[in-house]
């Protein structure tokens, strides 16, 4: 794969660095639509975030601290499919594009039409990277129409807390059919360690990496070993 240029400098801050958006490769980074969302990276964010509330996790895009901490450990080799959910303005994205195997299928699902269409502005220069506009409970159907049964790891930047139990109950329980075996469920948070608890009663093994260079300061919950919907059993 080409080594990534520089990141693109923006007026204000984006992608939660200081003055720079996403780093992606000039063959991703192509020519803007004059019908891309206009404004940068952290304006569109901070719109998402006041209009839509609770389906929105930040309001800022993640930093690149938070993008390399929730993709740390992952087989690069052996990846072939990854799926990543609420992209946002895609600095997790770009970082995916950046690690991945050329011919891996980078699949991105995001609700909102003007985030969308800031990701597909940004990586319609990568031939393997799919932006769909829809709805993350909805990922297994929105897979099987691309004939895709299994994937490696599933990525998400949706604030699962905060979802109906039942919208939260069916994202994870598509994603525990969907991952392959020794994959991951990775989920960034802004509110270190604070559901712990929460993940530990559909997971047997979680684990909790601390990112404090990010805005605001949060973290990734990696998890193993779905347990089903949590029900009344209790966790130890």
């Amino acid at each position: 794969m080409t080594p990534p240029s520089a990141p693109t400098t923006h007026p204000t801050p984006g992608a939660g660095h200081a003055v720079s958006g996403p780093a992606v490769s000039p063959a991703v980074e192509a020519k803007t639509s004059p019908h891309a969302p206009k404004g940068p990276d952290w304006w569109l964010m901070m719109r998402a975030f006041l209009t839509q509330g609770k389906r929105i996790a930040s309001f800022a895009p993640s930093s690149r601290f938070m993008a390399r901490k929730i993709l740390d450990g992952i087989d690069w080799a052996t990846a072939r499919t990854i799926v990543e959910l609420g992209a946002g303005t895609g600095p997790i994205t770009a970082e995916l594009v950046r690690l991945a195997r050329p011919d891996a299928k980078l699949v991105v699902i995001e609700l909102d039409p003007t985030l969308c269409g800031r990701l597909r502005d940004r990586f319609r220069g990568a031939p393997n990277v799919d932006v769909i506009l829809g709805d993350a409970t909805k990922f297994g159907e929105l897979l099987a129409e691309r004939g895709i049964p299994k994937v490696d790891h599933v990525l998400s930047g949706l604030p699962l807390p905060s979802f109906p139990t039942g919208a939260r109950d069916a994202i994870l329980d598509t994603a525990s059919r969907t991952i392959a075996d020794g994959g991951t469920f990775r989920q960034l948070t802004v509110m270190p360690l604070i559901y712990y608890k929460m993940y530990r009663r559909y997971f047997e093994n979680v684990r909790f990496r601390f990112v404090p260079f990010n805005l605001p300061p949060g973290g990734v919950y990696v998890c193993r070993g779905y347990r089903g919907a949590p029900g009344d059993v209790p966790v130890k």
